[in-house]
């Protein structure tokens, strides 16, 4: 069997890393936009506007998403709350980041298995450096 192109392997690992990350997260009744607010939120309050330009590399291409139509369900649970346009994560949802975090940190420990750090690392830089070559600024 001849040896398959790059991009293959990016979109299976991407995919199945999509599909592993829902599943877990949903398991604990979040959505992944919501834990990607929740983690951008434990590290420091912000407006809406802020939350919409931090999510929106992850939207499907085309579509605009805002960060309001994820964070009603955060604010219902009490994890999230708003003050004067300020977006904060609450005692009660810092609890529940760290439990979810957890949960993150073993689907992430699963991945790199049977990976030296160094073999990690190296591939992370790679794909950094490809991702440049084709034109991606920070």
């Amino acid at each position: 069997m001849a040896e398959r192109p790059i991009g293959y392997w990016l979109k299976l690992v991407d995919r199945l890393i999509d599909e592993r990350f829902a599943a877990i997260i949903e398991e604990h009744g979040v959505t992944r936009r919501q834990w990607q607010l929740l983690s951008m939120l434990s590290a420091s309050s912000a407006t809406i506007e802020q939350l919409d330009r931090a999510i929106a590399p992850f939207a499907e291409p085309g579509a605009t998403e805002s960060a309001t139509e994820h964070l009603g369900e955060l604010r219902e649970s009490g994890w999230v709350t708003v003050d004067a346009g300020e977006y904060a994560i609450t005692e009660r949802g810092t609890v529940a980041f760290t439990r979810l975090s957890e949960v993150v940190d073993g689907l992430r420990n699963s991945l790199a298995q049977d990976l030296t750090e160094e073999e990690y690392r190296a591939t992370v830089r790679s794909l950094e450096r490809m991702a440049r070559n084709l034109g991606y600024t920070d």
